[in-house]
């Protein structure tokens, strides 16, 4: 019988080879389903901005999901570059992602997240579970413009 699987969500070490990998995978899965002009991922460098701050999911020692969150505003902030790869997906790595941005926000004093997501199929999970958490569809935000490849998302904290 194995054991369940570890999993530990962190603060991301940008000198860790796995995280690069990770947003290089990140990087392929978008370019793979969406245009160039309508991807809207960040490089390592924008990631490890004084501005943001991004979040690992490591599974068994292995980085398989990160989400960034940028705050913006006086209490908004925006969930950036959420990804978790395959062989992280079904261990619900996604929601304890999501959960530890809302315990950020709350510490923050931030009471609206944003998000830009894709509206292909390629997305739809993610759609979906943004949807799960109570996001619902929204005008675009801060620089984004109309984008048919787009959709935007918005959440209000109580």
């Amino acid at each position: 019988m194995s054991k369940p699987a570890q999993i530990e969500i962190r603060p991301a070490d940008f000198n860790d080879p796995q995280l690069h990998q990770l947003v290089e995978a990140h990087h392929a899965y978008g370019a793979a389903h969406y245009p160039a002009e309508s991807n809207h991922e960040l490089g390592i460098n924008e990631l490890a901005a004084e501005n943001m701050q991004l979040i690992t999911a490591w599974l068994d020692e292995k980085c398989v999901g990160m989400v960034g969150f940028k705050p913006f505003g006086t209490n908004a902030a925006e969930l950036k570059s959420m990804h978790v790869l395959a062989s992280g997906r079904g261990y619900g790595i996604g929601t304890k992602l999501i959960n530890h941005i809302f315990a950020l926000a709350k510490d923050q004093k931030i009471d609206q997240i944003y998000l830009e997501t894709g509206s292909r199929d390629a997305s739809a999970a993610a759609r979906a579970m943004y949807e799960k958490f109570g996001f619902n569809y929204c005008d675009p935000f801060g620089d984004y413009r109309e984008d048919p490849e787009s959709v935007f998302m918005r959440l209000d904290l109580e």
